[in-house]
């Protein structure tokens, strides 16, 4: 710790919950404490999409993974670029216009609408999907804030996951959407920057390419994308590429792209966002293998730390301090999101659907702040006593939206008989697969969103057979979105 530090960290605190309170008086309806008023720019949509994307595990837990198995892992990053790529191209111009079309300011309230469910099933069955698996995500985000103050103050790993919490909880609470977009914007700036500029300064310290290749033959690592092992090889370049199928059913970035304030807005975002994600993505990787040449045993005894501690060895105090910034905002840009998301599960799908349909715009406001503060306290406990690592926290919760919401996300803007009973049934399977494959221990073989996926499309294709989409309105309204979309109406 050193003063340079100290004031970046406190200097950097202060803006966060400046722009909380700034927006604190423009949330006057739960659309804009939600959602923005669905008049968000290009590029706070690009950069707030990305940056919620990309945690700490960004700049912690793949760096880690690179740095104990090598360029093998690295086929986690062209997953998730490819998924990225696809689902900008596929998903995002379609359900801006859909969500719009039905009024959906949530993922739920969407399902709801699109497949014309006339009891609520799917609508609370997807919300409590939501709430599950966000937790836990947001707990993965805790333990990331943990361990980069425990690194960085020397406080104690507890206290620092209650200090990371207790600055995300205040201006998420304050600020809503608009205030976690526009952070979002300055924190996605600062961490591309960050995944650049420190690799390139540690590339020569490492010994360059000779020196890194050295120590990955000393340490007995992998020096190329080819794993080796038969079979077993494609199961692990298979598990690693599968995290791109997560990004179809991802509520916090899918939020971004509803929040956008028109197509053509939208267009522009996805040109800005893919180049941010291929930088991202590319640092990372890199961080990871130059830490190999870096650091001959493990950083702190944590290979989780290995960019923490580059950044220290390479960095004046000041200009560390900024860098360490990036890491957390790495962390706060993601749980933010989440929690948000989460308290939209609350107020909008239960709260004002199902126990108070006549409650005032403010009340409504009031009651997703409180849901904010509740989630955040269970993510917190669960924080304390992490059961594994940050990676391994994000890959469950990740692979739980993909494998739950990927598919109806799919169905829903290119499908149009698909039918409420088979989008909940598919639901249901997806996460139900999931979660037993994982539990049964098989994720060390294979993924648990690959099954959790493929189950789910097949649920939803063969109950599709008996129970098409038959309501009218519906119908109607899926051609009007196609047409829109395609600037054949206006």
């Amino acid at each position: 710790m050193t003063t340079a530090t100290v004031v970046t960290f406190v200097l950097y605190f202060v803006l966060l919950l400046g722009i909380g309170f700034y927006f604190y008086r423009r949330n006057e309806s739960i659309e804009e404490y939600l959602l923005g008023g669905r008049r968000m720019g290009a590029w706070v949509t690009a950069l707030s999409a990305q940056a919620s994307d990309m945690s700490g595990w960004l700049l912690m837990g793949l760096p880690g993974a690179i740095y104990l198995g090598g360029l093998v892992n690295a086929w986690i990053a062209v997953g998730l670029f490819v998924g990225t790529v696809l689902n900008w191209l596929l998903v995002s111009r379609r359900l801006r216009v859909y969500t719009e079309t039905t009024g959906s300011i949530t993922l739920p309230c969407f399902f709801e609408a699109r497949f014309g469910d006339p009891t609520g099933l799917l609508r609370i069955v997807s919300a409590i999907v939501v709430l599950i698996f966000f937790t836990i995500y947001a707990s993965s985000g805790l333990v990331a804030a943990g361990k980069l103050f425990e690194s960085t103050f020397g406080v104690s790993y507890e206290a620092a996951v209650v200090l990371g919490g207790a600055i995300i909880i205040v201006y998420t609470f304050l600020g809503g959407f608009l205030a976690v977009c526009w952070t979002d914007l300055f924190q996605g700036a600062l961490m591309v920057v960050a995944l650049v500029f420190v690799p390139l300064l540690a590339y020569g310290q490492a010994g360059g390419a000779a020196g890194i290749r050295e120590a990955m033959t000393l340490r007995d690592i992998a020096q190329s994308l080819r794993p080796a092992g038969g079979p077993t090889a494609l199961l692990v370049v298979v598990s690693a590429t599968a995290w791109g199928l997560g990004y179809f059913g991802q509520p916090h970035i899918l939020v971004r792209f509803m929040s956008a304030g028109s197509l053509a807005k939208l267009s522009r975002s996805m040109g800005i966002a893919i180049v941010w994600v291929f930088l991202s993505l590319a640092g990372a990787v890199a961080i990871g293998l130059i830490g190999i040449g870096l650091f001959r045993t493990v950083p702190g005894g944590d290979p989780e730390k290995v960019f923490i501690y580059m950044i220290a060895e390479v960095t004046h105090p000041w200009i560390g301090g900024v860098m360490l910034a990036a890491i957390l905002s790495a962390i706060m840009s993601t749980i933010d999101s989440q929690l948000l998301v989460s308290s939209s599960a609350l107020t909008e799908d239960f709260y004002q659907k199902t126990i108070q349909r006549t409650a005032e715009q403010r009340e409504v406001v009031l009651v997703g702040r409180i849901c904010v503060v509740v989630i955040s306290v269970v993510a917190l406990l669960l924080a304390l006593r992490p059961s594994d690592t940050i990676l391994n926290i994000v890959a469950y919760a990740w692979g739980g939206f993909g494998a739950a919401f990927g598919p109806l996300v799919l169905f829903a803007l290119f499908s149009k008989r698909t039918g409420w009973q088979a989008a909940l049934a598919g639901m249901v399977v997806g996460t139900v697969v999931l979660v037993v494959w994982k539990q049964m221990g098989l994720g060390a073989h294979l993924y648990e969103i690959v099954p959790g996926f493929v189950a789910n499309n097949l649920t939803i294709v063969l109950v599709n057979r008996f129970f098409p989409q038959t309501n009218e309105v519906v119908l109607r309204q899926f051609d009007e979105v196609f047409a829109r979309v395609q600037g054949r109406t206006p």
